[in-house]
């Protein structure tokens, strides 16, 4: 697997980059074998060429971060764009989202709404402790997932949904470590 990390915060030093981390050790346990992490800037291009690179060279792309809903957040335009799709509303996250800001007591603002548009080709991955869903695509056989930037809500979508999808769908080795 390839692990990429959005964000220029995490380039700054602003946010040290825990995902990586604990992706990798979390993947690893259930036999996928990391073959590079990095962290990358908030440029569409970019993005656009690490995902391409990691296509060639991996069977899955984990990637976190840009998911929010600030100016700065481009990862699923970009997502959208590479896998030449549309952004669509998904109702069920809609209803999440606004049960979000409702259980809070908070007003439920356009680019709230925005958080449910996801591209119309992919799995949504429900995220139960934000407002931002993440995205499972496939492009030849290969599997790309986008998560929220929030480790929380990454490890939740991972040990919920992700991991489990793909120990269901394929056969994982058993990685031993010895030292």
């Amino acid at each position: 697997i390839d692990i990429i990390c959005i964000g220029d915060e995490l380039l700054i030093g602003q946010t040290i980059n825990t995902n990586a981390a604990w992706i990798g050790a979390e993947v690893n346990k259930w036999g996928m074998k990391v073959r590079r992490a990095i962290s990358i800037a908030d440029d569409a291009h970019q993005i656009k060429e690490e995902i391409n690179e990691s296509l060639s060279q991996s069977a899955f792309t984990f990637i976190t971060g840009g998911l929010g809903p600030t100016k700065d957040d481009i990862t699923k335009k970009t997502f959208c764009d590479f896998f030449e799709d549309v952004l669509v509303e998904d109702k069920a996250t809609t209803m999440r989202v606004t049960q979000f800001f409702e259980s809070r007591n908070l007003p439920m603002l356009e680019v709230n709404y925005l958080q449910a548009m996801v591209p119309s080709k992919c799995q949504v991955i429900p995220n139960y402790h934000g407002t931002a869903p993440g995205m499972w695509m496939e492009k030849n056989g290969h599997i790309v997932i986008s998560m929220p930037g929030v480790p929380y809500e990454m490890q939740n979508m991972m040990t919920t949904t992700v991991l489990p999808k793909i120990a269901k769908e394929f056969d994982l080795p058993e990685i031993i470590h010895y030292t």
